[in-house]
């Protein structure tokens, strides 16, 4: 590890935070460029998984709320008509319209909008999606207008990764696990003990209580379905240093100038961790909590 010792910005952690946090529209900035390399993978299933719980034969329309740069909407092309992404974060957009072009998609449209500007005269939709990013948003607002944008039986859609999932059994993978523990503890050295989110901090975490809120916005469930997955990924050091920045809570722009100091302390534990440079691990099961407009 190199001996340059950090400095803990001064904007970040000062042992008073605010108990209630603040969307700011620099949330995810910088992160964009690092998702789809960092972010481990929805499971392969989840296409076939979406198609199943549609009528039969009927594809209809897809909204992807929070889309960042297209992860979820690119993939459901197949089972939708046209998909219309939106996300606040203007780098977020600009790779989801760039990764669109490069596959030659065309029946899509990506829009720098939050969730609470809806229904910004985008029309009625069959699924609304939430990939891993309802917790960001003025939950019930949201919840109410899109109830209003889905046709009757319409599906409200939460996807994330199988959250509290046994660990997989590591026998016969010859590369180390990526050290998560003490990259988590070198970001709390750089950002604080609290954890960041855009300009403001979570002293609580993200709200949980997302079960109530769709309940009373008129939406009956949930179903929660899981997508099994479990495939072996090989990531390269890069593609660990891609998931830290990919992440809001480690963004490139909330170390500012220690940037470099901390990069250069990041790629050391991943050298001390493996010399080879690369990591094994399995990818995680998907799940998705499936909500029907009464």
């Amino acid at each position: 590890m190199t001996d340059a010792q950090p400095r803990v910005l001064a904007c970040t952690y000062t042992g008073r935070v605010p108990e209630i946090w603040e969307w700011d529209e620099s949330l995810f900035a910088g992160t964009a460029e690092y998702y789809e390399q960092g972010r481990l993978p929805y499971a392969p299933g989840l296409a076939d998984t979406v198609a199943r719980l549609l009528p039969p034969g009927h594809k209809g329309r897809l909204l992807d709320v929070g889309c960042g740069p297209g992860t979820l909407t690119l993939r459901l092309t197949k089972v939708f008509t046209y998909l219309i992404g939106i996300d606040p974060d203007p780098g977020m957009i600009a790779e989801a319209n760039r990764r669109a072009a490069a596959a030659g998609v065309t029946d899509v449209e990506f829009i720098q909008a939050r969730a609470e500007d809806l229904p910004l005269e985008l029309g009625m939709f069959d699924v609304a999606m939430f990939g891993q990013s309802f917790h960001w948003m003025d939950r019930d607002a949201v919840a109410a207008t899109v109830h209003e944008m889905l046709s009757d039986g319409g599906l409200f859609i939460q996807v994330s990764d199988l959250k509290n999932a046994p660990a997989r059994d590591r026998s016969g993978l010859t590369e180390p696990a990526p050290p998560y523990d003490e990259i988590r503890s070198l970001v709390k050295t750089f950002l604080g003990p609290v954890r960041r989110a855009g300009q403001g901090v979570l002293v609580k975490g993200t709200p949980a209580d997302e079960v109530d809120v769709l309940a009373r916005n008129g939406f009956d469930g949930p179903d929660r379905i899981t997508v099994p997955a479990g495939e072996v990924l090989r990531r390269s050091s890069d593609d660990v240093i891609a998931g830290v920045y990919a992440r809001s809570d480690s963004a490139p722009g909330l170390f500012g100038e220690d940037i470099k100091v901390f990069d250069t302390q990041l790629r050391a534990l991943l050298a001390e961790t493996s010399p080879t440079g690369y990591f094994a691990e399995h990818s995680p099961d998907t799940e998705l909590v499936v909500w029907r407009r009464s």
